[in-house]
């Protein structure tokens, strides 16, 4: 077996060993809580209950068999996509998500998308002019972009282009009660996308950009940079070609990490502007205390985190090669 192939094998069998560790967890969490279960199950009718219909209750849900049939009824449901009953909604907990799912993937997929496309694109800028009036003015607008929260910045952008200038829509992912279809549909759920994705996107950018321009920075005082410097390479060639190609690994680490979180979506943004997402259904289950809901998002957001991972260790040697040929 290659290098890369015992890499790729090693990789693979701690992410399996983290997956099992993940779905122990979030199986014994719910009920190392305290309180009975009954309570969330039947709401405040349960004093009112025989015990007959209490037992009916732990029967339908499986919580009067042992522990390891639960989990064993608890892997089996998994992987057959089978996440329960959402208490609170009486609805099929996969219906929900599958509802849901489109919304968060279109708003923090995009963000991200963007965020890192403009965050590459001025670090690199930022640290080619290093010391300048340039690199100044970009170092302060991004200090200032990330200290702002987010849900101040979304308030802002509500008050000034829905409220005051009335050319957005302030909440939704949709028109309420609209028969849009076709083209007028795409038009109409781009508009309530806009603000929410440019609040994204301001508060997220910053951490690529100074990530970018850190690197860059080390890439332009390597030795081979200097070279092409004193061999007449031109300057785009050095910027594009060597510099930036080199400083993208940390980079590609960001990405890959934001990508696992992308299906939790930004609970924060999707409350303010009460978009359809996971995040704000994250945030709806734990006010409502639905404990398999709250179980069932968190498992997703944790396997996306996972599996986002491992494609960045896959990822990393064709980036840089020296990470899967044990030199690194």
């Amino acid at each position: 077996m290659t290098e890369l192939g015992k890499f790729i094998a090693g990789k693979l069998l701690q992410y399996l060993i983290v997956i099992f560790l993940m779905l122990t967890l979030n199986f014994l969490l719910p009920r190392l809580m305290p309180g009975n279960p009954l309570v969330f199950l039947a709401g405040e009718d349960v004093g009112f209950m025989s015990s007959a219909e209490k037992e009916a209750i732990l029967d339908k849900y499986g919580l009067n068999d042992s522990i390891i049939e639960q989990y064993g009824t608890y892997i089996k449901n998994i992987f057959t996509g089978d996440f329960g009953y959402s208490y609170q909604q009486k609805r099929p907990i996969s219906d929900l998500l599958v509802e849901r799912l489109p919304w968060t993937l279109l708003l923090t997929g995009l963000g991200l998308v963007l965020s890192t496309v403009i965050g590459v694109m001025f670090g690199a800028i930022s640290a080619w002019k290093r010391g300048t009036r340039t690199d100044a003015n970009l170092l302060t607008v991004f200090m200032f972009l990330s200290a702002m929260p987010s849900f101040w910045v979304g308030m802002i952008l509500v008050s000034i282009f829905s409220a005051q200038l009335g050319w957005l829509p302030v909440f939704g992912a949709e028109s309420a009660w609209s028969n849009f279809s076709g083209m007028e549909r795409l038009i109409d759920i781009g508009k309530h996308l806009i603000l929410p994705l440019a609040t994204l996107i301001l508060i997220s950018v910053t951490s690529t950009f100074m990530i970018m321009r850190y690197s860059m920075l080390n890439v332009l005082g390597e030795d081979y940079i200097m070279m092409a410097k004193a061999k007449g390479v031109k300057e785009k060639a050095i910027k594009y070609k060597h510099a930036m190609r080199n400083a993208l690994l940390p980079v590609a680490t960001v990405f890959m990490l934001s990508l696992g979180f992308t299906l939790g979506g930004a609970t924060v943004i999707e409350t303010v502007f009460a978009y359809p997402g996971v995040g704000r259904l994250m945030f709806e289950s734990v006010l409502s205390r639905d404990y398999p809901l709250i179980q069932a998002t968190f498992l997703i957001i944790t396997f996306s985190v996972v599996i986002a991972n491992f494609l960045a260790d896959l990822i990393y040697p064709l980036i840089d090669p020296k990470v899967g040929s044990g030199n690194g």
